[in-house]
């Protein structure tokens, strides 16, 4: 009798962990464009908007695209048009979208925090890789 309770027990424990431990990820939506964006931005954002979350992401697509083309310096704009392109499997464009619009976003937590932009990684380091020289002279591990 005690050896099943203290099996309930442990049981218990291991399902309690394991459900704490699967945190939801918060469903993408796409965000509201920042104050001070033409008008026109913010209808056509509304519409993208309307059309992702209908699964539309075609539609959203050509919406959020002509909201960057609208407002070229919204970092939220940039983010939408990466969300619908990601959803289309545009992976490439996506990329450029989501880097363009954590860099016009610098303290935008939705924006760097989402699970959608982390696979990208940080800006700043990518600037930098690129930007960091080649050692000319540096070996391979291969030995030659």
């Amino acid at each position: 009798m005690r050896v099943s309770v203290a099996l309930l027990g442990i049981l218990m424990l291991v399902f309690a962990v394991t459900a704490c431990s699967k945190s939801k990820a918060k469903p993408l939506v796409p965000l509201a464009l920042e104050a001070g964006v033409p008008a026109r931005a913010i209808a056509l954002n509304e519409q993208g908007t309307q059309a992702y979350q209908g699964r539309e992401y075609e539609g959203a697509k050509k919406f959020f695209a002509q909201t960057v083309e609208v407002a070229p310096q919204s970092g939220p704009a940039h983010y939408n048009y990466a969300l619908a392109l990601n959803k289309l499997g545009e992976t490439e464009a996506a990329r450029k979208q989501f880097l363009e619009a954590a860099n016009l976003a610098p303290g935008d937590k939705v924006i760097w925090d989402s699970p959608v932009l982390s696979p990208y990684g940080n800006p700043e380091i990518e600037e930098k890789k690129v930007a960091a020289p080649q050692n000319p002279n540096r070996r391979s591990m291969g030995g030659r």
